[in-house]
């Protein structure tokens, strides 16, 4: 079968089409997508919650581009959805301009100056997971307003005031909780009032329907909008902060956020048939680790496939484990490390990572390491993407790591801190919080940056704007960008159609297919059992959380938000 594909796609692709045609039938995957979601003409802001995506489209409704929306969201997801939403965590962002430039920016947390290596080993040398997770000891220093801001500056076109006051607004009038935010704040109650050590804003029963005013936040944005970011990194909140923290177990001091600094980086970009695809670059591991799968994955004819039948899931799990072994390897934060970026996309390195596939039978993940080269984030993270009117395009995925980041409230200031000390490798070779395994390129130092599987990306066709997505999901977020990209190109699905459909992901170790917990039959499940595959399929277990764009031949934008949150999308 291995063999058929192959040929198949590099010799008799038109031939079979012409045939087809001929003989009157349709092609196997249909020609026009089918518009499912939201649309627009102009301009499109999709997110976790329906405050944050109207407050950046009024942003842009109001004369600002998508950087002045990209500025105002983020706060208002701080507002609006705490579980990952925030001031106190980071991120990064893939833009392309009207123009067609492209770059990025990595405003990832940072570990504090007294961070080490062993810092969350115990007496017999084992990763001490509540260390790393929750509390003081597990934050990072936030990038996120330094982030937003140095964005605004150097792109955005309204004045900080303009984009600050509707957020202030929201905080001080309040929002309105869904029956999936109450939830999940009934489920991490306690552990929030345990780290906190008191009762605070998010520890009382909070039920669907109630309004929550989160007037300390509310504060807290105002210093920011009248003394800048400043007033964040500098004075008497920096000095609260780190005195707060330290209560808490932690090592941050305020000389720690006044010597945090944002960095502009080049992405990731490659060519996948007639797309152009460009992602965060390192410390992310999503733009390298896609790159690698969809190169790994060209030579194959999708066009002989069915959508997530027993074949396509083989191709998908064994491209993706081999990628996921090289992370755990190579990647890390490149102010600190060296990465061989062009060697591990290069398609001979490819091509020999994927010469022990065999469609008969599963590769075992314990006979897969790094690949040898020559020389050489959360399940609650957010994303949202925008397109604005005068043709700029962002993606953005921003998190504090786990739900509700560290579990500790800063009831002063409003906002939870992040547990991105995580990410680290606390010990190379052993699994985070996400089961990811890490090694030496990802230890604990000092001003370092944690490896991320945060992949917002851009698409391009044939040098035109196609899509912007991305999605949360810790280790799962490069693999459902995956299958979204793969949805679209191949089985010619609408934004909103291939976001509603099912997805599986496989991370190399531990050796196993995750299923979502509806639309994969059990008659798949056997078939790849029967191979040698390992499967797992949770009850209500999801994989990502996407929020897209895709700007159709028409010109015509739509939006694909997920329903498996209250994401929203907007436009006009």
């Amino acid at each position: 079968m291995l063999m058929i594909l192959r040929f198949f796609k590099r010799h008799v692709k038109i031939g079979a089409m012409f045939i087809l045609l001929s003989l009157g039938c349709q092609p196997k995957h249909p020609l026009s997508p089918i518009l499912l979601g939201v649309t627009a003409e102009n301009a499109m802001v999709v997110s976790a919650r329906k405050e944050a995506s109207a407050i950046g489209l009024s942003v842009m409704a109001r004369g600002g581009n998508a950087f002045d929306a990209m500025f105002a969201t983020e706060l208002a997801l701080a507002v609006v959805y705490p579980y990952a939403g925030n001031l106190g965590g980071g991120g990064f962002m893939v833009y392309r301009l009207a123009d067609g430039s492209t770059g990025s920016l990595d405003y990832r947390e940072m570990a504090p100056s007294a961070a080490h290596r062993d810092m969350f080993l115990d007496r017999s040398g084992n990763h001490d997971t509540a260390k790393s997770t929750v509390g003081g000891l597990a934050i990072g220093v936030p990038g996120t307003i330094k982030g937003i801001f140095a964005a605004q500056k150097k792109f955005g076109l309204l004045s900080v005031e303009a984009l600050m006051n509707p957020v202030i607004e929201l905080a001080e009038k309040g929002y309105v909780v869904t029956q999936k935010q109450s939830e999940r704040l009934a489920q991490y109650r306690e552990i929030i009032r345990q780290t906190t050590g008191t009762q605070t804003l998010y520890t009382r029963d909070i039920n669907p329907g109630d309004t929550i005013k989160n007037l300390a936040l509310g504060q807290t944005l105002r210093r920011l909008r009248d003394q800048g970011q400043e007033a964040f990194y500098q004075g008497d909140m920096a000095e609260h902060m780190s005195t707060y923290i330290q209560a808490k177990g932690g090592v941050i001091q305020s000389e720690d956020f006044e010597h945090y600094k944002v960095h502009w980086r080049d992405p990731v970009s490659f060519q996948y048939e007639d797309l152009t695809i460009t992602s965060m670059g390192p410390p992310s591991s999503g733009g390298i680790c896609l790159g690698q799968i969809m190169g790994m994955l060209e030579p194959y004819d999708f066009d002989d496939l069915d959508h997530n039948n027993a074949l396509y899931i083989q191709l998908l799990t064994e491209a993706e484990r081999r990628a996921y072994a090289d992370r755990s390897h190579y990647l890390g934060d490149p102010d600190f490390v060296s990465i061989p970026t062009e060697q591990l996309l290069s398609r001979a390195y490819l091509e020999q990572k994927m010469a022990s596939f065999d469609p008969k039978r599963a590769t075992a993940s314990e006979h897969i390491a790094h690949g040898p080269l020559i020389g050489h984030e959360s399940d609650e993270t957010t994303h949202y993407s925008i397109v604005d009117p005068f043709g700029n395009a962002i993606s953005v995925t921003t998190t504090i790591n786990g739900a509700y980041g560290s579990k500790l409230f800063d009831p002063e200031l409003g906002f939870f801190y992040n547990n991105e000390m995580d990410d680290f490798s606390a010990k190379p070779g052993t699994p985070n919080m996400f089961g990811l395994i890490g090694g030496t390129a990802n230890a604990i130092a000092p001003g370092k940056r944690m490896l991320s599987s945060m992949t917002p990306t851009i698409v391009t066709k044939q040098g035109e704007l196609w899509q912007v997505l991305g999605s949360p999901g810790g280790s799962t977020i490069i693999t459902t960008v995956l299958q979204i990209i793969l949805n679209t190109h191949h089985f010619n699905m609408g934004m909103q159609q291939a976001v509603n459909q099912p997805r599986m992901h496989h991370q190399w170790l531990p050796d196993l297919i995750q299923f979502e917990s509806e639309g994969f039959e059990q008659k798949l499940l056997d078939s790849l059992q029967q191979k040698g595959y390992k499967t797992i399929q949770k009850e209500y277990q999801i994989i990502g959380k996407v929020d897209a764009i895709m700007r159709h031949s028409t010109g015509i934008l739509e939006a694909g938000a997920d329903p498996r949150g209250d994401d929203t999308a907007l436009g006009f």
